[in-house]
């Protein structure tokens, strides 16, 4: 084993450097253990990291006892250090782009909107999902809107893949009253490929809102496992606007006093000035209450009266009689204050006639 003579730092004595001494560098940071000499003048010493770095002797400074695991070290030629080579970055494997079996029915435009009760077995307290299918060989872009105070809302938008439903939102049921007038637009296309051009669609719903209290109303179909209320936008490239209950439509229906209600509304708008007369007694909005509190009962009655106050709004001088009954007073309060708060600007109320309703009614002219 060679030796060299050299100041110890540690012992103030001039003493042979060794291998395995701790030595620190004089005019460079760092440091390590002596592991060869190199020639006469320089010695490898290897860092914390490994690497063995040529230094001068005379720039460097024992400042420990020698590593005694280095001791029996033999003298040994210089090795340049091995540079570190970084591992080669991970191979990302591409996608498979998903092809589209095309079928000739999918070149007619078929597109529907549905929704289902979130926990079908508690029917009553249910929030509803909203869901998009688009059944048919093109691509959509769609935007799906809700109307309030003469103010349309986005509530999805996206783009809608061939054949597939789309789930949009959930909507809890003391929001239903935001889903009585919306809208959806669509553009359809295909990538890649040539097709047939389809006109740009703006299709507007005025959605009777009673139904999703109606559990009759959600019955089989073909794109869902459970029961779902199924409303068809678009049938073989013909929007199908006639199918969805319109506002007038509805007040057909609520004026209607027959027990057995007609296979189908037929549309008779009435003049404007013409006293409208409601019954929000529930028996006359429901077949059945079966399972349902006060308050839903409540939110139900609410609905309509909002339906009708909005479906006339634009009808300056119109007069609506809604019957609310005596009661115990909560239904007639709680469209009182609908009235003094919502519609304020919009019309003005006042007792209707007792001689022909007692005290279980109020008549509202719009302003």
């Amino acid at each position: 084993m060679r030796k060299e003579d050299f100041y110890d730092a540690s012992s103030q004595r001039k003493r042979p450097l060794e291998i395995g001494d701790k030595v620190r560098f004089l005019n460079n940071v760092g440091g390590g253990h002596v592991t060869a000499f190199h020639g006469k003048d320089q010695v490898l010493v290897e860092d914390e990291n490994g690497f063995d770095v040529p230094m001068l002797i005379t720039e460097c400074v024992v400042v420990g006892e020698a590593d005694k695991r280095m001791a029996n070290r033999e003298t040994q030629p210089y090795i340049p250090p091995v540079k570190k080579v970084a591992p080669p970055p991970p191979v990302v494997k591409a996608k498979p782009v998903e092809v589209f079996v095309e079928t000739p029915q999918g070149e007619r435009l078929n597109i529907y909107l549905a929704f289902l009760p979130a926990t079908p077995k508690s029917f009553i307290q249910s929030n509803f999902e909203a869901y998009l299918i688009n059944e048919s060989n093109y691509f959509l872009y769609l935007n799906f809107m809700s109307c309030e105070n003469n103010a349309w809302i986005s509530r999805f938008h996206g783009l809608i893949e061939p054949d597939t439903k789309v789930f949009m939102e959930e909507i809890e049921k003391t929001s239903l009253n935001g889903l009585e007038h919306i809208c959806v637009q669509m553009i359809a296309f295909k990538e890649g490929k040539s097709f047939g051009l389809k006109q740009a669609l703006s299709i507007e719903i005025r959605l009777d809102t009673v139904k999703f209290y109606k559990l009759h109303c959600f019955t089989r179909n073909d794109f869902f496992e459970d029961d779902a209320l199924v409303l068809p936008l678009v049938v073989n490239d013909q929007p199908e606007r006639q199918t969805l209950l319109s506002a007038s439509e509805m007040k057909d229906a609520m004026l209607t006093k027959k027990e057995e209600r007609p296979s189908r509304i037929m549309k008779k708008p009435a003049p404007a000035n013409n006293v409208i007369e409601i019954d929000l007694h529930i028996n006359q909005l429901l077949d059945s209450t079966a399972g349902m509190n006060n308050a839903d009962m409540l939110n139900c009655q609410l609905s309509k009266f909002h339906e009708i106050i909005k479906a006339n709004a634009a009808k300056k001088g119109q007069k609506i009689v809604f019957i609310h009954g005596k009661g115990e007073g909560v239904l007639r309060a709680a469209i009182e204050k609908e009235l003094k708060t919502t519609y304020r600007s919009r019309c003005r109320f006042q007792d209707a006639s007792f001689r022909e309703y007692g005290f279980g009614a109020s008549m509202v002219i719009i302003n």
